[in-house]
């Protein structure tokens, strides 16, 4: 079982590896006790986070999903943002694969160091050494939506694009379908909170995708209020058409 004591082999990491080796020990834990189910499994994920992140970068700031948000974390420069659990649901409905850790390291509000580990295919996508986003395929646009609940956006560039859906479950899941090549376009407009989408940002860009709000305006991290409702993750030579689309509506 994991715990504290793997902090001996975090010795030493830079940001980007420590992202991507906490993710991995997060995902492990959470695979070992995925019979517990997802409350308990948000709850032993969280503390296993917090508590390294407390050892190996104690000066750091962190803002997580599973616990009260510490003001502190607005006057300093880095700021862990983790999702200690993405995709609930998905976790507690065995063997799914499409859930994930999310391991962010936001340095003045931009997503500068990322790690989502999908513990369930055995992958972590990092920053520091970026997976290399294969090209597109012949055929519709590939548009990977909620396989529970598709946002408003879904339905405007399904037939603006003629896009074929791709449905599937969590935040980290989706975004990276899109840098592993299974997907093409991932925009959201539901609302989320930072800690869903600033791993996945930071991996994705890292690859070369068109990270963005769905206005084109840039994604900033480590606002006062964390709540960062829309999201689009793509191909760079989709992005022009996405966003006319979604700018035209």
């Amino acid at each position: 079982m994991t715990s504290l004591d793997d902090l001996d082999d975090l010795d030493g990491l830079d940001d980007h590896a420590l992202a991507a080796r906490l993710a991995e020990l997060a995902g492990a834990l959470l695979l070992a006790i995925r019979s517990q189910g997802g409350k308990e499994g948000d709850r032993q994920s969280n503390e296993l986070l917090l508590g390294l992140l407390a050892r190996s970068r104690p000066g750091d700031a962190v803002l997580s999903e599973e616990s009260a948000d510490d003001p502190v974390r607005l006057d300093r420069e880095r700021v862990w943002i983790i999702d200690p659990l993405d995709g609930t649901r998905e976790y507690g409905e065995p063997p799914r694969e499409d859930w994930a850790v999310h391991v962010a390291l936001a340095l003045g509000g931009q997503p500068a160091v990322g790690a989502v580990a999908l513990p369930a295919a055995g992958l972590v996508l990092r920053t520091g050494a970026p997976p290399t986003s294969p090209p597109g395929t012949p055929g519709p646009v590939r548009l990977v939506v909620s396989r529970t609940r598709p946002p408003a956006c879904v339905d405007l560039l399904r037939t603006h694009l003629d896009a074929e859906l791709v449905p599937m479950g969590s935040a980290g899941a989706k975004a990276m379908a899109v840098v592993r090549g299974q997907a093409d376009v991932y925009a959201h407009s539901g609302g989320q909170f930072e800690w869903d989408s600033c791993a996945p940002v930071a991996v994705a860009a890292a690859a070369g995708l068109h990270v963005s709000r769905l206005d084109g305006s840039p994604l900033r991290y480590n606002r006062p209020d964390p709540y960062l409702p829309d999201l689009l993750i793509c191909r760079p030579d989709l992005a022009a058409a996405v966003l006319s689309v979604l700018q035209e509506s």
